[in-house]
């Protein structure tokens, strides 16, 4: 049976624990309500892209036109970028490895495509790094802070590779934030960019021919769905770490509740045999 000093010495490192994830989640849910606003703003602007050059793809494909971009060029794929968005921390409940595990599913289903991982968070990085996973590259510490310049570089270099023939497909994989309790896996593919078959589009008005706008378009519809997936993440992680710190504040609470009645009771029954060694001592000199 521990002795007194043990129980306090436990009490106290655990009523410290709480402390530390008391305060976490506070800073998780300040920096969930930032995330979340430039999460929710971005999430038009992504959208309607994406329709617009859709549309603009389907007016040159409606009026026979063949769209000659790189980005277009459908090839068989034997060589898959998949690119993988987690965080650079840890203690945010099962974020990174519902990721990890996601591209290891992904990776399974391909068992013939030589696969290359572009690393956004250092989770992922170390994931597929252990895993003697080739790392064409690794972007740390750029979720957190989710600016449009740092997903362009990285969508500089993808679409590089793509260009030049290295990769025949691009594929992204990230946790989308849908509320503070549920952040929705998402699998995308980034290249090449489907052309949309429906010969239904919007009638714009181009005062530039719309292959050429098309070709314009694309390079940013990749840096804006690299981006977005950044900020989805960035609020998913968050919201994330947030619950999970709520879960270990409550079971710290519930463990020091426990610790302090077993330490009552062991105090209750030292003082019990004390006063019984009194009493039969009294007696025995009587």
């Amino acid at each position: 049976m521990p002795s007194l000093i043990d129980l306090r010495r436990r009490i106290r490192s655990v009523k410290n624990t709480e402390q530390i994830t008391k305060a976490m989640k506070m800073v998780a849910s300040a920096k969930l309500r930032r995330a979340q606003e430039r999460v929710l703003a971005s999430r038009p602007y992504s959208e309607i892209y994406t329709q617009m050059l859709s549309d603009v793809a389907g007016a040159v494909v409606s009026a026979g036109e063949e769209v000659s971009h790189p980005l277009l060029a459908v090839r068989e794929q034997k060589r898959i970028l998949l690119v993988v968005v987690t965080s650079d921390r840890g203690l945010a409940g099962a974020f990174n490895s519902n990721i990890t595990k996601a591209g290891q599913v992904f990776i399974a289903e391909h068992p013939k495509v030589e696969f290359q991982i572009e690393a956004i968070g250092r989770k992922g990085r170390d994931f597929f790094f252990r895993r003697e996973m080739k790392i064409s590259g690794e972007h740390i510490g750029v979720v957190d802070k989710a600016r449009f310049a740092d997903a362009a570089v990285i969508a500089r270099k993808v679409i590089g590779l793509y260009e030049a023939e290295t990769v025949d497909a691009v594929y992204i994989i990230y946790n989308e934030f849908t509320s503070v309790m549920t952040q929705t896996l998402n699998v995308t593919q980034l290249l090449p960019f489907a052309v949309p078959q429906s010969e239904e589009t919007t009638d714009y008005i181009y005062e530039q021919p719309p292959e050429k706008l098309a070709q314009t378009l694309l390079p940013k519809y990749v840096e804006t769905g690299i981006y977005r997936a950044m900020l989805e993440s960035a609020a998913s992680e968050h919201a994330a770490r947030m619950t999970a710190m709520d879960a270990a504040t409550t079971n710290a609470a519930e463990v020091i509740e426990g610790l302090t009645l077993h330490l009552n009771r062991v105090r209750q029954a030292s003082i019990t045999k004390e006063i019984i060694e009194i009493v039969s001592g009294a007696a025995a000199l009587g």
